[in-house]
C-alpha cells in the first residue's frame, strides 16, 4: 500500500469515518471509497459505489467482478453509534442496552436538570441545543438518532439534522397525533414524504411495550431489524 494511502486511511480512522479500501487483485491498484460525497468513485462502475455502500452496511468485505478485473471491497467502519435527545427514563434503560449491542452513545440534552452525569454516569453527554450538538457529532451511515422529549423545541432541530444526515435508523417517541404534527411541522421546513418515511414513529416494534424499559428494548430491536435488513429492504 501505498503511504500516501496509508496515511489516509490511518486519518480517516481515527476521525471514525467510514471507509471502504478497494483493490484490484489484478494490479494491485488501490484507492479509498467514501459513500459521502462520492469521493474516490469517479470513473467507476457505479454498481462498484452499490457494492461498497452495501458492505458498509453489512459490516462485511466482498469480492466484486469489473471489467478490469476482480476488485476486493475491504471494509473499515466505526464503531455504532446512538444519539439519544432527550436525558429521560426510557434513555436511562436504553443506554445500557445499546452499549452491550456494541453501540457508542451520546446524550443530548440542553436541559442540564436530566443531562447530567448523576443520572448518565460515564456517558457522553451534550446540554447544547440539537441543532449545534448534532452537527458536531455529524450522524453517518452507522449513527441511529432518537427523540424521546416530546418537545418540539429539543425533538425538531435533531430530527431536521438526521434527516439530512446518512443516519440508518431514525426514531421519534410519541403518539401518532404527536406524529402527525410533527410531520406537518417538517412539512413547513421543507421536508417531503421520502424524509418521513425514514422516521419510525411512533418509535420502536409494535410489541405491547409499557414501562421505559420495555420501550427500550422495542426501541433497540427495530434498530437492530433497520441495521441488519437494510439491504434486502432495499432490494425488494
Amino acid at each position: 500500500m501505498q503511504s500516501t494511502l496509508l496515511e489516509q486511511l490511518q486519518a480517516d480512522r481515527a476521525a471514525k469515518r467510514p471507509v471502504v479500501l478497494a483493490t484490484f487483485l489484478k494490479t494491485g491498484e488501490q484507492r479509498l471509497l467514501y459513500l459521502v460525497g462520492k469521493q474516490g468513485l469517479k470513473d467507476l462502475d457505479p454498481r462498484i459505489g452499490e457494492a461498497a455502500r452495501a458492505a458498509l452496511l453489512e459490516d462485511k468485505p466482498r469480492t466484486v467482478e469489473t471489467e478490469h478485473g476482480p476488485l476486493f471491497l475491504n471494509v473499515f467502519n466505526p464503531p455504532l453509534r446512538l444519539i439519544l435527545v432527550g436525558a429521560v427514563h426510557i434513555a436511562q434503560a436504553l443506554v445500557p442496552m445499546a452499549r452491550l449491542t456494541g453501540y457508542e452513545v451520546a446524550v443530548i440534552d440542553p436541559r442540564s436538570a436530566f443531562g447530567n452525569a448523576e443520572r448518565f454516569p460515564g456517558v457522553a453527554l451534550s446540554n447544547d441545543w440539537p441543532d449545534e450538538a448534532m452537527a458536531a457529532l455529524k450522524p453517518d451511515l452507522r449513527t441511529a438518532v432518537v427523540t424521546l422529549t416530546h418537545d418540539p423545541k429539543v425533538d425538531d432541530p435533531a430530527l431536521q439534522a438526521a434527516l439530512k444526515s446518512d443516519a440508518f435508523y431514525i426514531g421519534a417517541l410519541g403518539s401518532k397525533k404527536t406524529h402527525a404534527a410533527r410531520i406537518e411541522r417538517l412539512t413547513a421546513a421543507g421536508f417531503g414524504p421520502d424524509d418521513f418515511a425514514r422516521i419510525n414513529g411512533p418509535v420502536g416494534l409494535s410489541i405491547g411495550a409499557k414501562s421505559p424499559a420495555e420501550i427500550a428494548i422495542s426501541i433497540l430491536a427495530q434498530m437492530t431489524q433497520a441495521l441488519r435488513q437494510q439491504k434486502s429492504a432495499q432490494e425488494a
